[in-house]
């Protein structure tokens, strides 16, 4: 893995910017959460974390895919979505301390957007506004998953009735 800093190293406002999770964000708050942001390579197949693992920082996905997945007891790998360039992973990390809920696997060779929970606790803490336009979008994408897993839990069940 190769590590470099935020926007003096190369990370681009504009990037941030495309971001979900950074959506109706004006200039100067995209430009202060550029700021926190640190640059990461990865080869194909390189564990960015593991299930149960302590999360501290969220990914965001500049090139390349990434896979999320568990491990079934007597099943093997389970890939739950390979995500791809401006998806962002890993953020429920920065809302609690409990451990990573799946593994994140380099599905190709990657290069990530990393934000680290501190860093990012001490922006919002300073700055109400952003903090308010950024919690709310995590709400959005909380929401959305939990709207995604509900409808695959509705065809499991659909299939189960069928066997």
């Amino acid at each position: 893995m190769k590590e470099t800093g935020g926007m003096e190293k190369g990370i681009s406002s504009d990037v941030i910017s495309k971001v979900p999770l950074f959506s109706g964000l004006g200039r100067n708050h995209i430009d202060a959460i550029s700021k926190i942001c640190k640059a990461e390579e990865h080869a194909a197949g390189e564990i960015l974390f593991a299930e149960g693992s302590a999360g501290d920082k969220l990914f965001i996905i500049e090139k390349g895919e990434v896979r999320i997945s568990q491990k079934l007891q007597g099943m093997g790998e389970e890939a739950l979505a390979v995500l791809k360039p401006g998806s962002y992973f890993g953020e429920m990390a920065l809302i609690d301390d409990s451990p990573r809920s799946a593994d994140a696997i380099s599905h190709t060779s990657v290069s990530l957007i990393t934000i680290a929970r501190d860093d990012l606790e001490e922006l919002l803490f300073v700055n109400r506004d952003l903090a308010y336009a950024v919690l709310w979008n995590f709400c959005r994408t909380l929401s959305k998953r939990l709207r995604e897993t509900n409808e695959k839990v509705k065809g499991f069940l659909a299939m189960a009735k069928w066997v």
